[in-house]
Parts: structure tokens; C-alpha cells; sequence
């Protein structure tokens, strides 16, 4: 009896030894930031001992580096039902409650790790801004009321701002904009100086208008000499932006591109970005077409950066105003009744028709579910049928989900984004479900390439075309995005594994 109960033993100290090679293993990926691999090794090293609190902190916050935010929680919340003393685990499960908007959530267990480690500068400010987003949404709850609510275009007299004598920078002309004004205003943006505040108010105000009048599904036809470019997430990356157009050209009416969403947050270079882009949209409206990210949503515009960033370069009053604007942004595009771009994907029930999607009241912050939260936020898994969502909102779904919407919809295949590609692009669901993705060493840490995929109206076939990112980009700072982990190249004792 004794003999036995000895190899028993020798065999659990084997576990637990080959599991910390595993999660040495996988820290080394996660070094090396690749955290799929990192994700693996922890995965298996959970296999081998699963009461180990770290492994799955560790785990948590290799998802929440690849923004699978709903998994990260699960992993921080195990943790804790192993350890309940396991500081790292608080942080983490903080961590994944901010990025799913669940700040009630995240402030207890800010409130835990700073009560632990009162000199730990970093979680402390974490929770002074958790609690400022808690006591702010309290307030916009109290002075709430059933009134309609008066846009920032009524109270703007832009006719009366003044454009100082020492501006050098573009202007548009007579108040329109023309290919002269985005060539300017790209090389001002380049040269990192601010366009005149009359000029930004003058071009959201405009493309509000252009924007309010389409449908939430666009339509458009291609002809079979004819084909679109079709660019995936840009997140603030500037200067990769104008990469694509100097490898691509620059849009016109001979030359159209669809932007598939996730416009801003993260990059420093978020305004920069979106003014290009509502730019051409004035200049080229028939040709050039947006679609509404995730991200075009003032949950992730406070917590990812863009909202600091506006308010750092102009005023509150102005980030309003883009939060009525992104909330126009049409959500779908069918391209010659054949193939559907939307920013995340399918939905998490049968039956849903294109004129279910020309019936969405889009004019709103995104719903917690619906077609209108999964055309945002959804993401294709390789098995059968539907799961919970990795993110936390809305869920994966997989080919056989993707072959009946296109049976049902007569539609050949769909093509989104939202996700980090290595290559910039990827092929699923037996080539019926694309993603791409145009952001390249997106968070200046992620080593992916980017891409933008061709169709031709003769065939609409995709063709490919890859990119690397042009410079080492100067990301979101703590003035911008103070809880943004996922792009803080800050790393200490709470942060990275062990």
C-alpha cells in the first residue's frame, strides 16, 4: 500500500514538472508575443494540473493580448475559485470586466489589488479611472430624461469660427471638400500638425448629412470591368493608411473602396484616420463606403483611446459630435447580390434575411444582442453550430451557420474583419467566410502583416495583396487610453506572467 501510494506521488510530481516546462514554454511564446502559441502551451499545461491558479492567469492574459476578452474573464474568474488570494487574478478579472464595459465589476476588484498593494502606481490608476468612468455613468443616469436628445450640430455657429491668420494648413474651398484638400490635408496629418478646428466641424457636419440618408445595408453593383478594394480594422495607424494608398492609389470614382470598420482606438492616430476617411467619403460618396465597427461605439471610444484622444486635440464637445456620426455609419454591404461585408458576422440565430438587415434602426449605441450587436461583433469558429463568444458579446458561429444564411440569402460568400491575422488575411468555412485585416504589427506589437483583398465584378474572385507596417508606431498614451492593457507596452509584476 505504501509502494503504490509512492508512485502515485512520483507520478503527480511528473505532471506538475512536464507542467512547468509547459507554462515555461508558453511564457517564452508570450515573450516572443505569440500568444497563440502561448495560449496552447498553457492550455496544455492546464491539462496536465488544473488547479493551478497561475496557469490560468497566465492564460487570461494571453487572451485578453488577443482581445478575447469573454474567455480572459472565465480564466481570471477560475483562478480566483482556486486562490481566492491570488492578487494577479483580481487584476486580470478587472482587466477583462473593463474591456466587456462591466465597470461596477472591475472597480471591486481594482479596489482588491489596490487595497493588497497600495504602492503599485499602475493598478492604482487603473482604479482612479475605473472609478471616474463608474461615477460619470452614474451622473449621465441621473440628469437622463425622456427628452429628445439636441444635437451638437445645433449648437455649432461654425460660419462664425475664425481661422487665425498664422494657420498654414489646408482649408477646403468654399466649404467643400476637393482632391486638392485631401492631398494637403494627408501631408499636414503626416507632419503631425493639427487641422483648424472649423475645418474638422466643417467635414463631420457634412458627412453626418451624407451618411444619415443611406440605408443600413448598402447596395451596390459592380460591373464586370470594374472591381473595389475592401480594407479591413486601421485603428489609428495613419501612416499605414496612406501605405495602402500609395500601394493601392488613391480613391476616385475609377478607383473604390469599402473601409470595413474599426476606424480608431488604439493608435495615436485615430483623428487623423477617421477625417482622411470621412473625407473621401464627402469627396467620393458613391465610391467610397464605410461600414460601422465594434468599435465605432462610445464604450470602446472611452476605454480605447479615441475619446482621450479628441479631447486631447480639441474638445468634448467635438467627440460628441463623432459619436453621432459613427452612429450612422451604415452596418452591412451586399456587392452584386453575391457577396456580404459586414465588420463582424453572423448572427446568433437561423432566419436572418437581408431585409431583416434593411430594417435595422442603426441610429443608436449597439444593443447587448441582436443582429445589429453580431453584425459587429460576431466571429467564425471552425466547428459545427454556435458557442460562446471568446469576446463575451455576441458568439461564434460555424460553417454549417455560414452555409444556410448563404443558401437562404442566395449569396455566394461573406467577407469581414475584426480580427488579428498574421497574414492579414484568412480563408474559412470552405472559403464562404473571409476576414481581413489592415492594420499591420497592430499595437505595434503584434508582428501581423496587413491586407485588403480585390473583387472584380467579372467575377468577384478575391485576390489578395499583403503589406508590412510602414514605421514602429508611437501607440495610444496613458492621456489617451489609460486602461488600455492590450496595447500598454508597460510591463510589471502585475501585468506579465510568471
Amino acid at each position: 500500500m505504501v509502494r503504490g501510494s509512492d508512485n502515485g506521488s512520483e507520478k503527480m510530481a511528473e505532471g506538475d514538472n512536464s507542467a512547468e516546462l509547459l507554462k515555461e514554454k508558453a511564457n517564452q511564446y508570450f515573450k516572443e508575443k505569440d500568444y497563440e502559441n502561448a495560449i496552447k502551451y498553457y492550455s496544455e499545461a492546464l491539462e496536465l494540473n488544473p488547479t493551478n491558479a497561475i496557469y490560468y492567469s497566465n492564460r487570461s492574459l494571453a487572451y485578453l493580448r488577443t482581445e478575447c476578452y469573454g474567455y480572459a474573464l472565465a480564466d481570471a474568474t477560475k483562478a480566483l475559485e482556486i486562490d481566492k488570494n491570488y492578487i494577479k487574478g483580481y487584476y486580470r478579472r478587472a482587466t477583462s470586466n473593463m474591456a466587456l464595459g462591466k465597470f461596477k465589476a472591475a472597480l471591486k476588484d481594482y479596489e482588491t489589488v489596490v487595497r493588497v498593494r497600495p504602492n503599485d502606481k499602475d493598478a492604482r490608476m487603473k482604479y482612479q479611472e475605473c472609478n471616474k468612468i463608474v461615477k460619470q455613468k452614474a451622473f449621465e443616469r441621473a440628469i437622463a430624461s425622456d427628452e429628445t436628445k439636441k444635437s451638437v450640430v445645433d449648437s455649432l455657429d461654425i460660419e462664425n469660427m475664425t481661422i487665425e491668420d498664422d494657420y498654414a494648413g489646408p482649408k477646403l474651398e468654399n466649404g467643400k471638400v476637393t482632391l486638392a484638400f485631401m492631398k494637403e490635408m494627408m501631408d499636414w496629418f503626416e507632419d503631425q500638425k493639427k487641422l483648424h478646428r472649423k475645418c474638422a466641424y466643417q467635414i463631420l457636419v457634412q458627412v453626418k448629412e451624407v451618411l444619415s440618408k443611406l440605408p443600413s445595408l448598402i447596395e451596390i453593383a459592380l460591373k464586370e470591368t470594374e472591381k473595389i478594394t475592401i480594407c479591413g480594422d486601421t485603428h489609428g495607424q495613419y501612416y499605414d493608411l496612406l501605405n495602402i494608398f500609395k500601394l493601392n492609389g488613391l480613391p476616385s470614382e475609377t478607383n473604390p473602396y469599402l473601409f470595413n470598420g474599426d476606424f480608431v482606438d488604439r493608435g495615436s492616430f485615430s483623428l487623423e484616420v477617421i477625417l482622411t476617411l470621412f473625407g473621401f467619403k464627402l469627396l467620393y460618396p458613391d465610391n467610397f463606403h464605410l461600414l460601422r465597427g465594434n468599435h465605432e461605439t462610445d464604450n470602446m471610444n472611452q476605454m480605447y483611446g479615441f475619446e482621450g484622444e479628441i479631447k486631447a486635440k480639441y474638445t468634448a464637445q467635438m467627440f460628441q459630435l463623432f459619436s453621432e456620426v459613427f452612429q450612422w455609419l451604415p452596418l452591412a454591404q451586399c456587392i452584386n447580390n453575391k457577396v456580404l461585408v459586414m465588420h463582424g458576422g453572423l448572427f446568433s440565430e437561423d432566419g436572418v434575411t437581408l431585409e431583416d438587415l434593411r430594417k435595422i434602426e442603426r441610429n443608436r449605441q449597439p444593443p447587448d444582442s441582436g443582429p445589429m450587436c453580431d453584425l459587429l461583433w460576431s466571429d467564425p469558429q471552425p466547428q459545427n453550430g454556435r458557442s460562446i463568444s471568446k469576446r463575451g458579446v455576441s458568439c461564434q458561429f460555424g460553417p454549417d451557420v455560414t452555409e444556410r444564411f448563404l443558401n437562404q440569402n442566395k449569396l455566394d460568400f461573406i467577407v469581414r474583419s475584426h480580427e488579428v491575422k498574421a497574414e492579414g488575411y484568412e480563408v474559412t468555412h470552405s472559403g464562404k467566410c473571409i476576414t481581413v485585416f489592415s492594420a499591420p504589427n497592430y499595437c505595434d506589437q503584434m508582428g501581423n502583416k496587413g491586407a485588403y483583398i480585390h473583387l472584380r465584378g467579372s467575377d468577384l474572385k478575391p485576390e489578395f495583396h499583403q503589406f508590412t507596417a510602414v514605421v514602429s508606431f508611437l501607440f495610444v498614451s496613458l492621456v489617451f487610453c489609460p486602461l488600455s492593457l492590450v496595447c500598454s507596452q508597460k510591463i510589471n509584476s502585475v501585468l506579465f506572467p510568471h
